[in-house]
């Protein structure tokens, strides 16, 4: 494995710091293409494999009747199983697969830190401690809000407090960021046993599992909240990825160029906040994803965030899909926490990354 470019590697000149190299541009069109083919074809598989037996053909004859064909959902047992649970839930991980990875790309910009990733740092415990107050206290029944609202208030102050320890010349350290987030991911896990031991047994289960990573509870409702939400949040990271480029280069060059290195982010760390916890709060949490998929765009195409942004969506919906059909799959008749494959794959990862990284910063690794 080729070793990881660094969010500070200069790829670029100061006048142009967004410029594509022609043959990165090569790269870029192919890896897009074929990330949308994989996405494509994984969402097909995803749509009819399962613990439901559905064949290839009821999936699409089902789509004809409900899509084109005005049908109710309701008055076919097949319609109903696919379009209240699986659909759903296929269209869920996507948006949530997209969210984290956007995250992940857009965190490690502002850190400048390829370790930086919302599970690792505590974002995601943040997260999950603000949406296990909405279910506890159970204001989820008042507005299908309350979960995302809070989930983004708790990883909103978990993400500054990394920030603020973390951080030294606009930088944060690879040993300080992962000390500082395995101090948050402690303190994070304490509160949400707390609040679990407040709640009754129905809401404990509930977030137990939850915690765990699942897509199993997916509705159209949370789908819906959660493309809103999402489409906001990436819109945003969308319209700043030229300026993470730019701040790539140093914040004395950053400055220079016209951008306001510190509104720049607390935009970033607002906008990953908003898409870590609406993912956290409708998928609970799912580690690695947003370590994961920017790592292997980096190998391919270089650090520019033009290109790695759009992209870290479209390998985060893949990835987190391929995850949820596993989990529906190993185990015949059972609803396997998708955390749990996110996991195989990304922490192996992290121990090999964090050691190039120590060892290419100078320190000593035994």
């Amino acid at each position: 494995m080729s070793a990881l470019p660094t969010p500070l590697t200069r790829t670029t000149s100061p006048a142009h710091p967004t410029r594509v190299h022609p043959g990165r541009r090569g790269r870029i069109t192919l890896v897009t293409i074929l990330l949308v083919i994989a996405v494509v074809a994984v969402t097909v598989l995803s749509a009819w494999a399962g613990q439901f037996d559905a064949s290839f053909g009821q999936v699409i004859e089902s789509i004809g009747r409900v899509v084109f064909q005005g049908a109710d959902p309701l008055d076919n047992r097949i319609d109903a199983a696919l379009w209240t649970v699986r659909f759903p839930r296929v269209t869920l991980a996507l948006l949530v697969g997209a969210a984290l990875a956007v995250s992940g790309a857009v965190m490690q910009g502002v850190f400048a830190n390829p370790l930086a990733e919302p599970s690792i740092i505590g974002v995601s415990s943040g997260a999950s401690v603000g949406a296990t107050v909405a279910i506890v206290f159970g204001l989820t029944t008042v507005t299908p809000w309350a979960l995302p609202a809070t989930a983004f208030i708790g990883a909103l102050v978990a993400t500054v407090t990394v920030w603020a320890f973390a951080r030294s010349g606009g930088k944060a350290a690879v040993l300080t960021l992962v000390l500082t987030g395995i101090a948050i991911n402690a303190m994070a896990t304490a509160g949400t046993s707390f609040f679990i031991f407040l709640g009754d047994t129905s809401s404990r289960e509930q977030v137990i599992f939850w915690q765990m990573g699942t897509l199993a509870d997916a509705t159209w409702q949370s789908v819906g909240v959660t493309a809103l939400v999402a489409a906001a949040g990436f819109a945003g990271c969308m319209m700043i990825r030229n300026q993470l480029d730019v701040l790539a280069l140093g914040d004395p060059s950053a400055s220079s160029s016209g951008v306001n290195v510190e509104r720049l982010r607390l935009i970033a760390i607002g906008l990953v906040c908003l898409l870590t916890g609406v993912a956290v709060a409708f998928a609970g949490v799912i580690a690695f994803v947003g370590l994961i998929v920017p790592h292997a765009l980096r190998i391919v195409l270089g650090p520019s965030h033009r290109a790695l942004v759009p992209l870290s969506a479209l390998g985060g919906a893949f990835l987190l899909s391929l995850a949820d059909i596993a989990a529906r799959t190993v185990i015949p008749y059972a609803d396997m926490p998708i955390g749990i494959f996110t996991a195989i794959v990304g922490g192996p990862l992290f121990l090999v990354l964090l050691r190039r990284t120590m060892r290419g910063q100078g320190m000593k690794v035994a």
